[in-house]
């Protein structure tokens, strides 16, 4: 049994969920939240859930074997530095840090302390791309050819009445971080690693100091090219995915928060394969999904038994991407991965965008 501090009573009201969902294997013993009414309110009041707004007891605690970082992501650099140097392993919400530099001294501090640290992408865990996954282990999906990404939201003037949200100071970036981060994660996860990046950014749909469109377009490693349209001005919540192989192309449907629970088409090139890979489809397991199939990965990782898990390592890639595409809109041209630590924008990416 894991034992584990939420902090933060916003996002972490729905990793509490996922927690719930796996009873055999973690125990949310804490809750910490400025706002202590606001956390009392996301445990719907369970008695077994002590509620508390100071960090520093959390820490302490020797029962806690685990802090789950849910704050604004100007925090989560320095609070999950704090878990592990106080002997916690840690979940954090993305972004897990503002820079490279960052990255690579909170792995500096987990090696140290001899503890995890598991960014989130909760959006990896589902049916569909187990399925996707299951067909590419099975030799069916072959070269790679392109794969397009939509992630068209709807953020009115209401979202940002957060203070700290769409502001270089307190959310670090805009729909690129804070929106597509998930799908640029699953496009990675897919096809592997970037090899080049150029893209277009704009804020036109609020008045606010970050981005909230942008269009993109990425060289893997692997020759696929792909793109990405990215707004918060769309009429409704939309993610889409599709990736075009030499097999077969797969296509998902428009969940905005949870792409990988969604259905997706599978559509064989040549016909004459579709029944193999439904027969690929059929067989694979439903498991667990969203925040508990997460979850679950970082259980069986912290018993041993790593392969699924978000690792600090994917964690670092995403920051990396993130300052490519920041530095891309800087320069004004495509931006080469992986990045140095020589970089102009290694040390934060703020710098090139203001």
């Amino acid at each position: 049994m894991i034992r584990a501090a939420i902090v933060g009573a916003g996002i972490g009201a729905e990793h509490l969920a996922g927690y719930r969902a796996l009873p055999d294997r973690f125990a949310v013993t804490t809750l910490c939240d400025l706002d202590t009414a606001r956390a009392t309110a996301a445990t719907g009041r369970d008695p077994a859930i002590r509620i508390t707004a100071d960090l520093d007891t959390v820490l302490a605690d020797p029962d806690i074997d685990l802090v789950d970082v849910c704050l604004p992501p100007h925090l989560h650099f320095p609070v999950s530095v704090q878990a592990l140097e106080a002997g916690k392993h840690v979940i954090c919400e993305k972004p897990i840090v503002r820079s490279l530099a960052e990255a690579d001294r909170l792995q500096a501090a987990a090696q140290s302390a001899g503890r995890r640290v598991f960014p989130v992408f909760q959006y990896r865990y589902g049916r569909a791309m187990a399925q996707l996954e299951a067909l590419m282990a099975a030799g069916l999906a072959g070269k790679a050819f392109v794969a397009s990404i939509e992630t068209h939201w709807n953020r009115g003037a209401a979202y940002y009445d957060i203070p700290w949200r769409g502001t270089w100071a307190g959310e670090s970036g805009g729909a690129l971080l804070g929106h597509a981060i998930h799908a640029h994660d699953l496009l990675c996860r897919v096809l592997g690693p970037v090899a080049e990046i150029a893209a277009f950014a704009d804020t036109r749909v609020n008045p606010i100091e970050t981005e909230d469109c942008a269009a993109i377009a990425f060289r893997m490693q692997s020759g696929a090219l792909a793109t990405s349209s990215v707004t918060l001005g769309a009429g409704d919540d939309t993610t889409r995915l599709r990736f075009c192989f030499e097999g077969f192309t797969a296509e998902s449907g428009s969940a905005p928060y949870t792409p990988a629970q969604d259905t997706w088409r599978f559509i064989a090139r040549d016909p004459a394969q579709q029944a193999r890979i439904d027969e690929v489809l059929t067989g694979v397991p439903t498991g667990h999904a969203g925040f508990a199939g997460y979850l679950a990965a970082v259980a069986e990782a912290l018993a041993g038994r790593p392969g699924q898990e978000v690792t600090l390592e994917d964690g670092r890639r995403s920051i990396e991407l993130v300052t490519a595409l920041y530095t891309a809109l800087r320069g004004g041209g495509p931006v080469s991965l992986p990045l140095e630590t020589d970089s102009a924008f290694y040390n934060g990416w703020m710098q090139a965008v203001r």
